[in-house]
């Protein structure tokens, strides 16, 4: 195995250290099997553009810790990571949660590739990644919770998404600041649950997750 692919006792010591600073258990192993899937990723980036986020720092605090931020409110059976890209918010999470079931969806087929490959490297046999777009997807158990953190307004999230909740499951839309206007544009039939504020270690941004539930 090449020195890429074997991430460093240190760097995973890190990583396990600043995901107990946001109050998620992170044993060494499953850090060595986040930061293998950053090394995929670098060498996958370099053949198709798959993140604009290139430095391994970045990757880490952008991809990594922000994706684990949301561990403490995902419910199961069953999680749909909407517009995942490169796997994010949903690899991580899958790697935490082996008894839940992920299923991982983009639009674009080069992505859903490179999910496919990953979970497959990460031993994640409770992943499912699918080249489909939300508001065409019909599976026939929905999700107790519906993740995304790059598919635009609340609004568009509610449109393109809502019809994947089980009955009494979430939207978590993973947000930068509290996005007021968004919530102002919310359409009857969904309304906030909470604002719940997200710290990522090393990351000088504000970061939030909107959970939406179906309402009057």
């Amino acid at each position: 195995m090449s020195q890429a692919s074997s991430p460093s006792s240190a760097e995973a010591l890190s990583l396990s250290t600043e995901a107990a600073r946001m109050g998620v258990a992170l044993d060494l192993g499953q850090a060595a099997r986040l930061l293998h899937l950053l090394d995929l990723l670098s060498e996958w980036n370099a053949r198709i553009n798959l993140t604009a986020i290139r430095s391994r720092g970045d990757m880490i605090q952008k991809h990594l810790l922000d994706s684990l931020s949301v561990q403490p409110f995902v419910r199961g059976p069953i999680v749909i990571d909407v517009g995942t890209g490169a796997g994010f918010p949903g690899l991580p999470l899958a790697l935490l949660n082996p008894d839940l079931h992920f299923v991982l969806i983009d639009g674009t087929a080069k992505k859903i590739g490179f999910v496919r490959l990953a979970a497959a490297a990460l031993g994640l046999t409770n992943v499912e990644a699918l080249h489909v777009r939300a508001e065409d997807y019909r599976p026939e158990a929905k999700a107790a919770s519906v993740v995304s953190r790059a598919l635009g307004s609340l609004l568009l999230f509610a449109t393109r998404a809502g019809h994947l909740v089980a009955p009494h499951g979430e939207l978590l839309a993973m947000k930068g600041r509290e996005p007021a206007e968004e919530i102002a544009e919310l359409k009857a039939g969904w309304t906030v649950a909470g604002i719940e504020k997200l710290s990522v270690p090393g990351l000088d941004q504000e970061r939030c997750l909107v959970r939406l539930v179906r309402g009057r």
